[in-house]
């Protein structure tokens, strides 16, 4: 196996073995929708257009996953958005 081959494999394997987490923010009766959208764009570094297509989401389904990735980053980012007053959990 060629030196490339075997970088290749390295990376092939490590993209398998590292896991996507969601955070998924909650419908509640207490936030505004601009409180949402601020909030969005503000910790999960949304545009104003996703962070008003995720509010409006949470708002008829429920529910709605704001943003993927590893975990480590994601708990900070869902810290923020519970301490803004949000209703979220990482899954």
């Amino acid at each position: 196996m060629s030196t490339k081959e075997k970088i290749r494999e390295k990376v092939i394997l490590k993209e398998a073995t590292t896991r996507n987490y969601e955070i998924i923010v909650y419908n509640d009766d207490v936030n505004t929708f601009d409180h949402v959208i601020d909030t969005l764009i503000r910790v999960c570094e949304h545009t104003p257009e996703q962070a008003e297509q995720c509010s409006l989401i949470v708002h008829y389904n429920g529910k709605c996953t704001v943003k993927t990735g590893i975990l480590e980053k994601l708990k900070q980012q869902c810290t923020q958005l519970l301490e803004a007053g949000l209703s979220a959990e990482i899954i």
